[in-house]
């Protein structure tokens, strides 16, 4: 089977390097013919005219590592009309324009699989699909980004403030130098979009409950640590009575939990259903190697014609945000009062507010009472 690569960066990089040296004897017969590059002199396979793979009969799958919307919308439809099986780890893409590629590679009798999308190396969308052919998932939640468990541990560990730790990132390559994707909640949205497709068949616009990390400081990890809490940036939906919610934001663990464990760059996503109960997948969430060989597991799927769950969205489900009840944190230099908030402790010349068991939509009127006020108020949920 001959495979074309769409990018030879970081992930389409490491996806050659895989296939061309990997011993296994699924790998044997998996050839990479050509790969798609800026500049022909990237490699000897290049090539910069995309029409030359589109047009190339002999090439069954495309791997698409190009990243961002376009050209890689454009190269992705393209290629499932051609009836080439695509293969993608771009979770923007993914996430935006779902619906289309799952109707058009239905018409064309091909796969269209964002394994590597979601959790690096992880198994985790392929265990979604797993977990629904005896079961009915209820709630997935997790740490879905690597930069932000890295800042937010290193903060907690290492006694830092957010800047320089964000510059340490940035520095070791884990954050871009525009952050915002991973730090204002961009990137987890993708993948919880895409975690809900598969868990709920739900194709989901971006207008639910997200709080960014970047106001957090070292004083609101100390204050944390006084009572044995870690904070970690989750991707949460609850689903329940026809109806789901989903969040983004920072969220408080004891200490003790697996999720105030995870280290470094790594995530750990859950998923809770009726029968199994929790079940979590760890391990690195990005990166050259992991995400390459989620994209490569998933290109010998399609060789050895191994069934994988066609996605179906059906948007049965209704959005809510009086789904669930929780006690959230609010940071503000302007004290909150009122019937939602349950206590109020000053620490280092800061409010810190903890509410009432309340709703999203609660929480949704306390924060539009802080804004205005103060542009650096914090919240977070306890979990």
């Amino acid at each position: 089977m001959k495979v074309a690569i769409l990018g030879y960066g970081t992930v389409g990089s490491g996806v050659y390097e895989i296939i061309t040296n990997g011993k296994s004897e699924e790998l044997k017969n998996i050839e990479v013919k050509s790969v798609f590059a800026r500049s022909r002199d990237k490699m000897h396979l290049a090539t910069d005219d995309i029409n030359e793979i589109i047009n190339d009969n002999e090439i069954s799958v495309v791997v698409e590592c190009l990243g961002g919307l376009n050209p890689a919308y454009e190269f992705i439809k393209r290629s499932l009309e051609s009836g080439k099986h695509v293969v993608t780890a771009n979770k923007a893409v993914a996430a935006k324009y779902l619906d289309e590629f799952v109707s058009l590679a239905k018409e064309n009798n091909v796969k269209f699989i964002f394994e590597a999308s979601v959790g690096g190396g992880i198994p985790w969308l392929v265990n979604l699909e797993r977990t629904r052919r005896v079961d009915e998932i209820n709630r997935v939640y997790g740490i879905f980004n690597g930069t932000s468990n890295y800042i937010l541990d290193n903060m907690y560990r290492n006694e830092q403030e957010f800047d320089s730790t964000l510059k340490t990132a940035q520095d070791l390559g884990y954050a871009e130098a525009d952050p915002s994707a991973d730090i204002d909640g961009g990137d987890v949205i993708n993948k919880i979009i895409l975690s809900n497709a598969l868990a709920f068949d739900i194709h989901i616009e971006p207008n639910f409950p997200t709080y960014s990390m970047r106001n957090i400081t070292k004083n609101d990890i100390d204050y944390l640590k006084k009572y044995d809490y870690a904070v970690k940036y989750i991707g949460e939906t609850n689903v329940a009575d026809g109806k789901y919610e989903t969040s983004v934001m920072l969220s408080i663990f004891d200490k003790g939990s697996q999720e105030a464990a995870v280290e470094l760059n790594n995530n750990i996503i859950t998923l809770d259903g009726s029968f199994i109960g929790e079940l979590k997948f760890y391990g690195q969430g990005a990166g050259k190697l992991p995400t390459g060989n989620a994209i490569v597991q998933d290109i010998v799927d399609i060789y050895s014609n191994i069934p994988r769950k066609d996605v179906v969205i059906k948007n049965e489900l209704v959005q809510s945000n009086e789904l669930t009840s929780k006690k959230y944190l609010l940071r503000s230099s302007v004290e909150l009062g009122g019937e939602l908030i349950g206590s109020v402790e000053k620490y280092e010349n800061e409010f810190y507010s903890i509410t009432k068991e309340i709703s999203l939509s609660q929480l949704s009127e306390l924060t539009k009472e802080l804004e205005g006020k103060d542009d650096k108020y914090l919240v977070a949920k306890f979990h």
